[in-house]
């Protein structure tokens, strides 16, 4: 069935006009690529209506990459967004517009933002207990003694942050099983994934200056979602002392499409109930909820495998944003945060393979075999959606990647 006619989207289609993530794309007919946002199945050439239209967002959005919107701060963000929706919701731009719309078939996506700085987050207690368990299995307490006081966090490569649909090409390392007498070089074989959400950064802030709990719309655009691919072998052999490395910085992917914080009034939650004190500028008790409900997805080659809730997330990522400064550390446009993996209480929404199958002992079903970890040639897609106004549903998109043989 051909898709609908641009304007024509149904209520319940979850990129309807509430929505409109950004994104940026190319047609076949031009490799010049272009911001746009998403109304349905199809993609409007926002910089093109823009300038159209006699927008003074041209500036913004007639460019091919989002960091200059990005840039612009909180209060442009909000009158882009009116903008927009006013432009794909009154008939009188209709006639004007709709040879700027794109069908999401014909289009290549590509990253919609120049990548800063990338750090990852480790902010679900089930995925943290569950972790502690498998690694740990005669500790008393599966936490180590800082978790619940602070968000744990590490830094990436924001170089190997690629877009969905890129393959993922299996990576090598050194590798030592408690056996092995010696380490050994050689392709990973315990590849894995970690479903994520990604938290884009638009407004710098000053160094030397810490960004407070109550900021952080002031500086996070949108979220995306994310996939932080993991070598659980290379990883456990190297994390000793100093943490993750290259069991983690050989790619991260990340959908094209970033929804604004401004389409997820609705998805606003509190977070879980805190079991200890917090210091002052981690204590969000007098802040408005920083929890997102997010539903999330977790398919392998087409068979969903897991589906973990974001709202069981124990540190918001308004917290997050304010322990990675807390130091007076900056924030640049284009930095991207990771939540951490997303886990829920039940066996069947976690977030990781490492935890699905309990590290290889109890194999996942699939109708093409059993895996334990990914092999060549699988497709892991996630994807979500959100709660949004009048009982509609906010769409996030997917990301997805296949792995491939290094």
């Amino acid at each position: 069935m051909p898709p609908l006619p641009p304007f024509e989207v149904p209520e319940d289609d979850p990129f309807g006009p509430h929505n409109l993530p950004y994104g940026v794309f190319s047609t076949s007919e031009s490799t010049e690529r272009r911001v746009g946002v998403r109304l349905g199945d199809h993609i409007l050439d926002a910089g093109a209506a823009a300038l159209s239209l006699g927008s003074p967002y041209a500036s913004l959005l007639a460019r091919p990459t989002l960091n200059p919107l990005l840039a612009a701060g909180r209060t442009t963000w909000s009158d882009v967004r009116r903008a927009l929706t006013a432009w794909v919701t009154v008939p009188a731009h209709r006639e004007a517009l709709e040879p700027l719309f794109h069908p999401l078939s014909s289009v290549a996506l590509h990253l919609p933002f120049e990548v800063a700085d990338y750090v990852d987050f480790y902010a679900s207690e089930n995925h943290a207990r569950n972790a502690g368990r498998i690694f740990r299995p005669d500790a008393a307490e599966p936490l180590t003694p800082n978790w619940k006081h602070l968000p744990i966090g590490y830094h990436g490569r924001a170089g190997t942050v690629v877009v969905s649909g890129t393959d993922v090409v299996r990576p090598s390392g050194q590798r030592k099983a408690p056996s092995d007498p010696a380490p050994v070089f050689g392709p990973s074989a315990r590849l894995d994934i970690e479903a994520e959400v990604g938290f884009v950064v638009g407004t710098p802030s000053q160094q030397g200056r810490p960004v407070a709990l109550g900021d952080f719309r002031d500086h996070v655009f949108g979220l995306t979602l994310l996939n932080d691919w993991s070598a659980r072998d290379i990883q456990a052999w190297e994390y000793v002392p100093l943490g993750p490395f290259l069991g983690k910085s050989f790619a991260t992917s990340v959908s094209a499409w970033i929804t604004p914080l401004e389409a997820l009034e609705d998805a606003r939650v509190a977070p879980p109930k805190r079991t200890h004190p917090l210091l002052p500028y981690l204590d969000d008790s007098a802040e408005e909820p920083a929890g997102y409900d997010l539903r999330m997805s977790i398919a392998i080659n087409g068979e969903v495998v897991s589906e973990p809730p974001f709202s069981t997330m124990y540190w918001t990522a308004a917290q997050q944003l304010a322990h990675m400064t807390v130091n007076g550390a900056s924030l640049r446009t284009g930095d991207l945060y990771g939540s951490g993996t997303v886990s829920g209480a039940e066996p069947g929404q976690r977030g990781s393979l490492l935890e699905l199958t309990w590290n290889g002992r109890d194999p996942l079903e699939l109708p093409n075999g059993k895996r334990a970890y990914l092999e060549d040639d699988d497709v892991v897609t996630l994807s979500a959606w959100a709660p949004g106004p009048g009982g509609s549903r906010v769409g996030l998109g997917e990301v997805s990647g296949r792995i491939v043989a290094g």
